[in-house]
Protein backbone atom coordinates (compact mmCIF):
# COMPACT_ATOMS: atom_id res chain seq x y z
CA UNK A 1 0.00 0.00 0.00
CA UNK A 2 1.37 3.71 -0.38
CA UNK A 3 3.15 5.60 1.94
CA UNK A 4 1.10 8.90 2.88
CA UNK A 5 3.37 11.59 4.73
CA UNK A 6 1.61 14.20 6.35
CA UNK A 7 3.12 17.67 7.62
CA UNK A 8 0.18 18.00 9.99
CA UNK A 9 -2.87 18.03 8.54
CA UNK A 10 -0.93 18.63 4.98
CA UNK A 11 0.42 16.65 2.21
CA UNK A 12 -0.70 12.79 2.02
CA UNK A 13 -0.45 11.04 -1.55
CA UNK A 14 -4.10 11.35 -3.45
CA UNK A 15 -3.03 9.49 -6.59
CA UNK A 16 -4.88 7.34 -9.17
CA UNK A 17 -4.79 3.36 -8.47
CA UNK A 18 -2.71 3.05 -11.62
CA UNK A 19 0.17 4.92 -10.31
CA UNK A 20 0.40 3.16 -6.44
CA UNK A 21 3.08 0.30 -7.90
CA UNK A 22 5.57 3.20 -9.29
CA UNK A 23 4.91 5.53 -6.07
CA UNK A 24 5.88 2.47 -3.89
CA UNK A 25 8.94 1.93 -5.87
CA UNK A 26 9.62 5.46 -5.54
CA UNK A 27 9.03 5.59 -1.72
CA UNK A 28 11.26 2.45 -1.34
CA UNK A 29 14.33 3.77 -3.33
CA UNK A 30 14.28 7.24 -1.80
CA UNK A 31 14.22 5.70 2.03
CA UNK A 32 16.74 3.15 0.67
CA UNK A 33 19.06 5.96 -0.71
CA UNK A 34 18.13 8.59 2.22
CA UNK A 35 19.84 5.65 5.12
CA UNK A 36 22.57 5.61 2.98
CA UNK A 37 25.87 7.54 3.48
CA UNK A 38 27.51 6.52 1.07
CA UNK A 39 24.62 7.79 -1.88
CA UNK A 40 24.65 11.48 -0.30
CA UNK A 41 28.69 11.51 -0.53
CA UNK A 42 27.88 10.71 -4.12
CA UNK A 43 25.22 13.70 -4.48
CA UNK A 44 27.58 16.00 -2.84
CA UNK A 45 30.51 14.67 -4.98
CA UNK A 46 29.07 15.51 -8.38
CA UNK A 47 27.60 18.39 -7.11
CA UNK A 48 30.93 19.72 -6.07
CA UNK A 49 32.66 18.93 -9.60
CA UNK A 50 29.54 19.09 -12.26
CA UNK A 51 28.06 22.39 -10.10
CA UNK A 52 29.25 25.37 -7.96
CA UNK A 53 28.67 23.66 -4.41
CA UNK A 54 29.45 24.96 -2.04
CA UNK A 55 27.75 28.18 -3.16
CA UNK A 56 29.45 31.13 -2.00
CA UNK A 57 28.00 33.53 0.46
CA UNK A 58 28.31 36.94 0.04
CA UNK A 59 28.21 40.06 1.69
CA UNK A 60 26.56 42.97 0.40
CA UNK A 61 28.51 45.69 1.33
CA UNK A 62 27.07 48.06 -0.61
CA UNK A 63 23.37 47.79 0.39
CA UNK A 64 24.22 47.24 3.87
CA UNK A 65 26.04 50.38 3.80
CA UNK A 66 22.62 52.52 2.06
CA UNK A 67 20.25 51.17 4.39
CA UNK A 68 22.66 51.96 7.22
CA UNK A 69 21.20 48.72 8.81
CA UNK A 70 21.96 45.12 9.47
CA UNK A 71 24.71 43.50 7.64
CA UNK A 72 23.29 41.53 4.43
CA UNK A 73 24.45 38.70 3.37
CA UNK A 74 22.93 36.49 0.20
CA UNK A 75 23.53 33.22 -0.60
CA UNK A 76 24.39 32.60 -4.19
CA UNK A 77 22.38 30.02 -5.41
CA UNK A 78 22.96 31.92 -9.03
CA UNK A 79 26.21 30.54 -9.07
CA UNK A 80 24.64 26.94 -9.12
CA UNK A 81 25.00 25.14 -12.70
CA UNK A 82 22.34 25.70 -14.98
CA UNK A 83 21.77 29.47 -13.01
CA UNK A 84 19.37 28.45 -9.96
CA UNK A 85 18.57 25.93 -6.97
CA UNK A 86 16.93 23.55 -9.20
CA UNK A 87 20.45 21.72 -10.45
CA UNK A 88 20.27 20.40 -6.27
CA UNK A 89 16.83 18.30 -6.94
CA UNK A 90 17.20 16.98 -10.15
CA UNK A 91 20.78 15.72 -9.64
CA UNK A 92 19.60 13.93 -7.01
CA UNK A 93 16.60 12.57 -8.09
CA UNK A 94 18.43 11.83 -11.54
CA UNK A 95 20.44 9.25 -9.11
CA UNK A 96 17.44 7.86 -8.24
CA UNK A 97 15.99 7.69 -11.71
CA UNK A 98 19.62 5.63 -12.12
CA UNK A 99 19.17 3.16 -9.03
CA UNK A 100 15.47 2.64 -10.31
CA UNK A 101 16.61 1.85 -13.54
CA UNK A 102 14.48 4.08 -15.75
CA UNK A 103 15.59 5.86 -19.11
CA UNK A 104 13.25 8.73 -19.15
CA UNK A 105 13.06 11.70 -17.21
CA UNK A 106 10.08 14.78 -17.38
CA UNK A 107 8.97 17.61 -16.04
CA UNK A 108 6.51 20.33 -15.81
CA UNK A 109 8.68 24.06 -15.89
CA UNK A 110 7.24 27.71 -15.12
CA UNK A 111 10.30 30.16 -15.01
CA UNK A 112 11.95 27.42 -17.51
CA UNK A 113 15.14 27.22 -14.26
CA UNK A 114 13.44 23.52 -13.75
CA UNK A 115 13.44 22.67 -17.57
CA UNK A 116 16.87 23.48 -18.01
CA UNK A 117 18.08 21.65 -14.90
CA UNK A 118 16.24 18.42 -15.97
CA UNK A 119 16.93 18.82 -19.36
CA UNK A 120 21.25 19.45 -18.24
CA UNK A 121 20.57 15.90 -15.72
CA UNK A 122 19.07 13.75 -18.42
CA UNK A 123 21.87 14.80 -20.93
CA UNK A 124 24.93 14.07 -18.23
CA UNK A 125 23.16 10.62 -17.42
CA UNK A 126 21.69 9.69 -20.78
CA UNK A 127 18.31 10.07 -20.49
CA UNK A 128 15.25 10.61 -22.73
CA UNK A 129 13.88 14.30 -21.81
CA UNK A 130 10.35 15.69 -21.92
CA UNK A 131 9.60 19.24 -20.44
CA UNK A 132 6.02 20.38 -20.42
CA UNK A 133 5.79 23.89 -20.16
CA UNK A 134 2.69 26.16 -20.60
CA UNK A 135 2.55 28.45 -23.83
CA UNK A 136 2.01 31.55 -21.57
CA UNK A 137 5.25 30.87 -19.74
CA UNK A 138 7.19 29.63 -22.76
CA UNK A 139 6.31 32.89 -24.68
CA UNK A 140 7.52 35.22 -21.96
CA UNK A 141 10.61 32.64 -21.33
CA UNK A 142 12.04 31.80 -24.72
CA UNK A 143 15.79 31.83 -23.55
CA UNK A 144 14.98 28.84 -20.99
CA UNK A 145 13.14 26.99 -24.13
CA UNK A 146 15.68 27.29 -26.92
CA UNK A 147 18.29 25.99 -23.78
CA UNK A 148 16.30 23.39 -23.32
CA UNK A 149 16.01 22.03 -26.87
CA UNK A 150 19.25 22.56 -27.77
CA UNK A 151 20.20 19.85 -24.42
CA UNK A 152 17.91 17.45 -26.66
CA UNK A 153 14.75 17.79 -24.52
CA UNK A 154 11.06 17.81 -26.13
CA UNK A 155 9.40 20.88 -25.02
CA UNK A 156 5.86 20.24 -24.55
CA UNK A 157 3.43 23.41 -24.74
CA UNK A 158 0.76 23.33 -22.50
CA UNK A 159 -2.61 25.18 -24.29
CA UNK A 160 -5.06 23.69 -21.67
CA UNK A 161 -6.06 26.01 -18.82
CA UNK A 162 -4.29 28.74 -18.02
CA UNK A 163 -1.46 27.79 -19.97
CA UNK A 164 0.99 28.25 -16.86
CA UNK A 165 2.70 26.00 -14.02
CA UNK A 166 -0.56 24.17 -12.91
CA UNK A 167 -1.42 22.60 -16.20
CA UNK A 168 2.27 21.62 -16.58
CA UNK A 169 2.25 19.71 -13.64
CA UNK A 170 -1.35 18.30 -14.75
CA UNK A 171 -0.09 17.21 -18.25
CA UNK A 172 3.36 15.54 -17.08
CA UNK A 173 1.22 13.67 -14.30
CA UNK A 174 -0.92 12.52 -17.86
CA UNK A 175 2.16 11.36 -19.65
CA UNK A 176 3.43 9.39 -16.62
CA UNK A 177 0.29 7.42 -15.88
CA UNK A 178 1.20 6.13 -19.45
CA UNK A 179 4.34 5.75 -19.66
CA UNK A 180 5.63 4.75 -15.64
CA UNK A 181 7.43 1.61 -16.86
CA UNK A 182 9.95 3.27 -18.32
CA UNK A 183 9.58 7.22 -16.92
CA UNK A 184 10.85 9.51 -13.82
CA UNK A 185 8.91 12.33 -13.33
CA UNK A 186 11.04 15.11 -12.11
CA UNK A 187 8.92 17.24 -10.30
CA UNK A 188 10.75 20.56 -9.52
CA UNK A 189 9.24 22.08 -5.99
CA UNK A 190 7.97 20.43 -2.68
CA UNK A 191 4.64 19.91 -3.67
CA UNK A 192 2.45 16.64 -4.92
CA UNK A 193 1.95 13.35 -3.18
CA UNK A 194 4.49 12.06 -1.32
CA UNK A 195 7.46 11.42 -1.22
CA UNK A 196 7.89 14.48 -3.32
CA UNK A 197 7.92 17.23 -0.75
CA UNK A 198 9.96 15.08 1.98
CA UNK A 199 12.46 14.06 -1.71
CA UNK A 200 12.75 17.67 -2.72
CA UNK A 201 13.67 19.36 0.71
CA UNK A 202 16.18 16.65 1.17
CA UNK A 203 18.23 17.23 -1.92
CA UNK A 204 17.19 21.40 -1.50
CA UNK A 205 18.88 21.19 2.24
CA UNK A 206 22.05 21.33 1.28
CA UNK A 207 21.80 25.45 0.80
CA UNK A 208 20.65 25.16 4.15
CA UNK A 209 23.72 22.69 5.75
CA UNK A 210 26.32 24.98 3.69
CA UNK A 211 24.65 28.62 4.51
CA UNK A 212 24.85 27.85 8.39
CA UNK A 213 27.78 26.71 8.29
CA UNK A 214 28.84 29.61 6.24
CA UNK A 215 27.47 32.61 8.32
CA UNK A 216 28.82 31.16 11.68
CA UNK A 217 33.05 31.08 10.06
CA UNK A 218 32.37 34.32 8.46
CA UNK A 219 30.39 36.45 11.75
CA UNK A 220 30.53 34.07 14.39
CA UNK A 221 26.99 33.71 15.15
CA UNK A 222 23.45 32.98 13.62
CA UNK A 223 21.30 36.06 11.56
CA UNK A 224 18.61 37.41 12.59
CA UNK A 225 16.31 36.71 10.12
CA UNK A 226 17.01 34.33 6.83
CA UNK A 227 14.70 35.17 3.71
CA UNK A 228 13.39 33.31 0.59
CA UNK A 229 11.19 33.51 -2.08
CA UNK A 230 8.31 31.05 -2.46
CA UNK A 231 6.27 29.73 -5.41
CA UNK A 232 6.40 25.79 -4.45
CA UNK A 233 8.62 26.09 -1.88
CA UNK A 234 11.54 24.34 -2.67
CA UNK A 235 14.60 27.32 -2.32
CA UNK A 236 12.84 28.46 0.95
CA UNK A 237 12.73 25.07 2.52
CA UNK A 238 16.11 24.05 1.28
CA UNK A 239 17.63 27.39 3.12
CA UNK A 240 15.03 27.47 6.39
CA UNK A 241 16.36 24.05 6.95
CA UNK A 242 19.53 24.94 8.21
CA UNK A 243 17.75 27.14 10.72
CA UNK A 244 14.77 25.08 11.68
CA UNK A 245 16.53 24.18 15.88
CA UNK A 246 17.75 27.85 16.10
CA UNK A 247 16.37 31.11 17.48
CA UNK A 248 15.99 32.52 13.49
CA UNK A 249 13.46 33.91 12.08
CA UNK A 250 12.09 32.57 8.50
CA UNK A 251 10.42 34.63 6.56
CA UNK A 252 9.24 33.66 2.86
CA UNK A 253 8.26 36.03 0.30
CA UNK A 254 5.02 35.14 -2.28
CA UNK A 255 4.05 37.03 -5.15
CA UNK A 256 2.05 39.59 -3.83
CA UNK A 257 1.42 40.39 -8.36
CA UNK A 258 -0.92 43.67 -8.97
CA UNK A 259 -1.98 43.54 -4.89
CA UNK A 260 -3.52 41.87 -2.72
CA UNK A 261 -6.57 43.39 -2.99
CA UNK A 262 -6.70 42.90 -7.13
CA UNK A 263 -6.96 39.17 -7.14
CA UNK A 264 -4.37 39.46 -9.31
CA UNK A 265 -1.42 37.85 -7.21
CA UNK A 266 -0.04 34.43 -6.34
CA UNK A 267 -0.29 34.30 -2.87
CA UNK A 268 -1.13 31.66 -0.97
CA UNK A 269 0.06 32.07 2.56
CA UNK A 270 0.40 35.65 3.32
CA UNK A 271 -3.52 36.41 1.55
CA UNK A 272 -6.93 35.77 2.55
CA UNK A 273 -7.47 33.89 -0.84
CA UNK A 274 -5.77 30.71 0.30
CA UNK A 275 -7.81 27.84 1.16
CA UNK A 276 -7.69 24.41 2.52
CA UNK A 277 -8.09 21.90 -0.95
CA UNK A 278 -6.87 18.67 -2.33
CA UNK A 279 -5.43 18.56 -6.10
CA UNK A 280 -2.71 17.17 -8.04
CA UNK A 281 -1.99 14.69 -5.48
CA UNK A 282 -1.96 16.37 -2.18
CA UNK A 283 -3.52 18.54 0.72
CA UNK A 284 -2.42 22.46 0.96
CA UNK A 285 -3.40 25.56 0.87
CA UNK A 286 -4.96 26.73 -2.85
CA UNK A 287 -5.87 29.77 -4.17
CA UNK A 288 -8.96 28.74 -4.81
CA UNK A 289 -12.93 29.94 -4.59
CA UNK A 290 -15.61 28.60 -2.21
CA UNK A 291 -16.42 25.78 -4.33
CA UNK A 292 -13.01 24.92 -4.57
CA UNK A 293 -12.58 26.20 -8.04
CA UNK A 294 -8.82 27.03 -9.16
CA UNK A 295 -8.24 30.98 -9.47
CA UNK A 296 -6.19 32.79 -12.31
CA UNK A 297 -3.04 33.86 -10.21
CA UNK A 298 -0.72 36.47 -11.59
CA UNK A 299 2.93 37.38 -10.82
CA UNK A 300 5.75 39.31 -12.97
CA UNK A 301 7.96 36.09 -12.02
CA UNK A 302 6.82 33.04 -13.86
CA UNK A 303 8.21 30.49 -11.23
CA UNK A 304 6.32 32.10 -8.76
CA UNK A 305 2.77 31.90 -10.64
CA UNK A 306 1.63 28.69 -8.80
CA UNK A 307 -1.51 28.20 -7.25
CA UNK A 308 -0.69 25.85 -4.57
CA UNK A 309 2.22 25.52 -1.80
CA UNK A 310 4.25 22.87 -0.50
CA UNK A 311 2.47 20.77 2.38
CA UNK A 312 5.29 21.79 4.47
CA UNK A 313 5.19 25.17 4.22
CA UNK A 314 1.27 25.40 4.79
CA UNK A 315 2.37 23.18 8.10
CA UNK A 316 5.43 25.48 9.36
CA UNK A 317 3.05 28.39 8.94
CA UNK A 318 0.46 27.09 10.92
CA UNK A 319 2.77 26.42 13.68
CA UNK A 320 3.92 29.82 13.59
CA UNK A 321 7.72 28.80 12.60
CA UNK A 322 7.76 30.87 8.98
CA UNK A 323 6.34 34.03 8.99
CA UNK A 324 4.89 34.78 4.82
CA UNK A 325 4.61 38.31 3.22
CA UNK A 326 3.70 39.29 -0.28
CA UNK A 327 5.94 41.38 -2.41
CA UNK A 328 4.23 43.20 -5.28
CA UNK A 329 5.32 43.32 -8.26
CA UNK A 330 6.74 46.90 -8.87
CA UNK A 331 8.58 46.48 -5.10
CA UNK A 332 10.48 43.53 -7.20
CA UNK A 333 11.11 45.93 -9.65
CA UNK A 334 12.07 48.26 -7.76
CA UNK A 335 14.23 45.66 -5.61
CA UNK A 336 15.92 44.26 -8.88
CA UNK A 337 17.22 47.85 -9.64
CA UNK A 338 18.42 48.54 -6.41
CA UNK A 339 20.56 45.25 -5.82
CA UNK A 340 21.45 45.50 -9.44
CA UNK A 341 23.10 49.14 -9.19
CA UNK A 342 24.27 48.82 -5.69
CA UNK A 343 25.78 45.03 -5.87
CA UNK A 344 26.77 44.34 -9.36
CA UNK A 345 23.90 41.16 -8.81
CA UNK A 346 21.48 40.14 -11.63
CA UNK A 347 19.01 37.93 -9.12
CA UNK A 348 16.13 36.54 -10.98
CA UNK A 349 12.98 37.69 -10.59
CA UNK A 350 11.40 35.37 -8.34
CA UNK A 351 14.48 35.79 -5.84
CA UNK A 352 14.12 39.38 -6.05
CA UNK A 353 10.67 39.01 -4.10
CA UNK A 354 12.42 37.75 -1.22
CA UNK A 355 15.40 41.17 -1.42
CA UNK A 356 12.33 43.83 -1.74
CA UNK A 357 10.28 41.81 1.53
CA UNK A 358 13.73 41.68 3.29
CA UNK A 359 14.22 45.51 2.40
CA UNK A 360 10.69 46.84 3.20
CA UNK A 361 11.41 45.35 6.70
CA UNK A 362 14.88 46.85 7.26
CA UNK A 363 14.34 49.92 8.75
CA UNK A 364 13.18 47.40 12.10
CA UNK A 365 16.40 46.24 12.35
CA UNK A 366 20.18 47.50 13.68
CA UNK A 367 23.24 47.31 13.12
CA UNK A 368 23.96 44.71 15.34
CA UNK A 369 21.74 42.78 13.10
CA UNK A 370 22.43 40.42 10.62
CA UNK A 371 20.03 39.04 7.48
CA UNK A 372 20.28 36.49 5.17
CA UNK A 373 18.63 36.53 1.34
CA UNK A 374 18.52 33.38 -0.46
CA UNK A 375 19.33 34.36 -4.28
CA UNK A 376 17.86 31.18 -5.39
CA UNK A 377 18.38 32.11 -9.24
CA UNK A 378 19.99 34.56 -11.91
CA UNK A 379 18.05 36.72 -13.87
CA UNK A 380 19.32 36.98 -17.34
CA UNK A 381 16.49 34.60 -17.96
CA UNK A 382 14.57 37.18 -17.36
CA UNK A 383 15.61 39.89 -19.83
CA UNK A 384 12.26 39.90 -21.51
CA UNK A 385 10.30 40.78 -18.65
CA UNK A 386 12.86 43.05 -17.22
CA UNK A 387 13.35 45.06 -20.24
CA UNK A 388 9.50 45.64 -20.94
CA UNK A 389 8.51 46.23 -17.50
CA UNK A 390 11.87 49.24 -17.89
CA UNK A 391 10.32 49.94 -21.00
CA UNK A 392 13.76 50.51 -22.08
CA UNK A 393 13.35 51.90 -25.42
CA UNK A 394 16.80 50.52 -27.33
CA UNK A 395 15.91 47.31 -26.45
CA UNK A 396 12.60 47.53 -27.97
CA UNK A 397 14.09 49.00 -31.09
CA UNK A 398 16.50 46.11 -31.44
CA UNK A 399 13.84 43.41 -30.77
CA UNK A 400 12.23 45.15 -33.86
CA UNK A 401 14.93 45.42 -35.85
CA UNK A 402 15.86 41.41 -35.06
CA UNK A 403 12.54 40.51 -36.06
CA UNK A 404 12.96 42.67 -39.72
CA UNK A 405 15.95 40.63 -39.79
CA UNK A 406 13.92 37.37 -39.68
CA UNK A 407 11.07 38.58 -42.10
CA UNK A 408 13.51 39.64 -44.47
Amino acid sequence: MIESRYYGEFGGAFIPEILVATFDQLVQEFKTAKNDPGFWDEYVRIMSTYSCRPTPLTFAENLTNYFKGPRIYIKREDLNHTGAHKANNVIGQGLLVKRMGKTRVIAETGAGQHGVATATMAAKFGFRCTIYMGEVDMARQRPNVFWMERLGAEVVPVKEGTRILKDAINEAFRDWATNMDNTHYVLGTACGPHPFPEMVSFFQSIIGKEARKQILETEGRLPTRVYACVGGGSNALGIFSGFFDDPVELVGAEAGGKGLDTGLHASRLASKDGFRGVAQGYKTYFLQNQDGQMKKTHSVAAGLDYVGVSPILASLREQGRVRFEAATDREVMDAFSLTLRKEGLVPALESTHAFAQAFKEISGLSGKDIILINQSGRGDKDIFTIADAFEDPAWRQFIIEKAEEYRA
